[in-house]
């Protein structure tokens, strides 16, 4: 009689788990990506039409675009000391609760969950939807399915919305089953991205230009400095979102490493990208046309490949947007986790799937008050409140560079920003313009962003009188 073979199941070598019970499952690639990721959404396809028109010059173009390329990298920079110093789930909250005490730390992350974060899900998520709308029009925004009156005011739901609301749930439900999952439609999203403008870039260099460049021609007769201060704004908000990858930091393997090599390498790979796409509109359009249209990409193409050119970079634009999406949906999630384990956000959050090893009540909560302002039709507006608030937060997170060298000088750093001091000075003045530019150009709207704010003191209290109970994050 033959004996019979044993069967030895061997298991699978389980991914690192944090003290939070997040795997850390993110390598240099995912960083990098992700830095890409939550930075290229529609702007650059958009943005350069309005810089024209306060600074109608191609060579003016191409040189704000590089300034605020070098501006980004130098908050890029500084902010990989910080996440190399602090590399767990959260981030900024980390970083200022760190250098100033866990108030400032929770009014971030109150602000971020009130408007910032979820606000701009549910922005990226309708703008989605709007270019959605050119190819399924029923899901356009303009197709307004009802129309809801409220006292004076009315509420009308359209397509788009709920696509856009379709759109946070379907990204929200990947990411809650894995890290490796969310990351890995991410990661697809990006090289998708990438190959896109890479394609277009190429093809719109082997075809004739349209329109003469010359980055050297006379001045134009408008005021500067000032011209030069605004086109900075837009092009350094459509920079915005480079600081993802620091609250994903405690997912990372050796993060210390990961960290900056992700924001460094996707700043500097997001900077090429814009520069030759920004090269490519000229070539395509003369200024007059750039300023006399709204999605400068899409007349770009149009003008080089027809319409069919155009109808191929609405489609980059619309995946370019969900991917941005996914990546603000996975970072994000990260920021009320470690605010709910200190006991100044609501209990629940605090708990982490024990299967998925994700913030899975996090995710679910965020991505509901997103779709709550995407259907709501104020996301725009709330999201101008805390332009102000959120600008005041990165001169305080670079800040908190110079002043933990300064009170922990023996802490381990394992890595230290390139061009200490100057680097995180010159982010700070930056921020500091654009923060004063945002409070002249809207006072009112600053004004009610720190009220927003204002209204995280007594939620502070609240929570501080009123700590989890042990055991609760689990």
């Amino acid at each position: 009689m033959k004996k019979q073979k044993e069967h030895v199941t061997v298991a699978r070598p389980e991914r690192p788990l944090t003290s939070e019970g997040l795997v850390r499952g993110l390598g240099r690639w995912d960083a990098t990506f992700l830095t890409i990721g939550s930075v290229v959404g529609t702007g650059i396809f958009i943005t350069t039409a309005d810089i024209a028109r306060v600074l109608p010059h191609q060579g003016m173009i191409l040189l704000v675009w590089t300034l605020a390329g070098f501006l980004t990298l130098a908050g890029a920079l500084t902010y990989a000391e910080l996440g190399a110093m602090f590399p767990r789930a959260g981030g900024m909250y980390h970083f200022l609760k760190e250098a100033y005490g866990p108030f400032w730390g929770f009014l971030f992350g109150w602000a971020c969950f009130l408007i910032i974060m979820s606000g701009g899900i549910a922005a990226l998520a309708v703008a989605f939807a709007e270019y959605l709308g050119s190819f399924a029009p029923a899901l356009s925004t303009t197709n307004v399915l009802l129309t809801v009156p409220i006292g004076p005011w009315s509420w009308s739901l359209s397509g788009g919305q709920l696509a856009a609301a379709a759109a946070i749930l379907l990204l929200t439900a990947v990411n809650y089953i894995g890290l490796r999952e969310g990351a890995g439609v991410q990661n697809f999203l990006t090289v998708f991205r990438i190959g896109a403008v890479v394609v277009f870039v190429a093809l719109a260099f082997l075809v004739e230009a349209r329109a003469p460049v010359s980055l050297f021609g006379p001045l134009p007769s408008v005021p500067l400095l000032a011209g030069v201060g605004v086109a900075m704004i837009a092009a350094l908000w459509t920079y915005d979102g480079w600081y993802g990858p620091t609250f994903s930091a405690g997912e990372m393997r050796d993060p210390q490493r990961t960290l900056p090599f992700g924001l460094v390498w996707g700043t500097v790979i997001v900077m090429v990208l814009y520069a030759l796409i920004n090269l490519v509109y000229l070539r395509a359009l003369t200024l007059e046309e750039m300023t006399a249209t709204r999605r400068i990409a899409e007349a770009a193409a149009t003008a080089l490949f027809g319409a069919g050119g155009g109808k191929m970079i609405s489609f980059a634009v619309l995946v370019s947007t969900f991917g941005c999406l996914s990546a603000t949906i996975l970072y994000s999630s990260r920021i009320y986790l470690p605010m709910a384990r200190d006991g100044v956000f609501f209990r629940g959050l605090a708990a982490v799937h024990p299967r998925f090893h994700t913030p899975g009540r996090s995710l679910w909560a965020q991505s509901l008050w997103g779709v709550v302002l995407a259907l709501s039709g104020t996301y725009e507006q709330l999201y101008t409140y805390v332009i102000f608030a959120l600008l005041f937060f990165h001169v305080a997170t670079a800040g908190a560079v110079i002043i933990l060298r300064r009170r922990r000088p023996t802490a381990e750093r394992p890595y230290r920003v390139f061009g200490y001091p100057w680097v995180p000075v010159l982010f700070i003045l930056a921020s500091i313009l654009l923060l004063g530019n945002t409070l002249m150009e809207k006072p009112v709207e600053s004004m009610i962003g720190l009220a927003f704010l204002a209204a995280g003191i007594p939620a502070y209290l609240w929570w501080r009188r009123h700590p989890p109970d042990p055991g609760s994050a689990s």
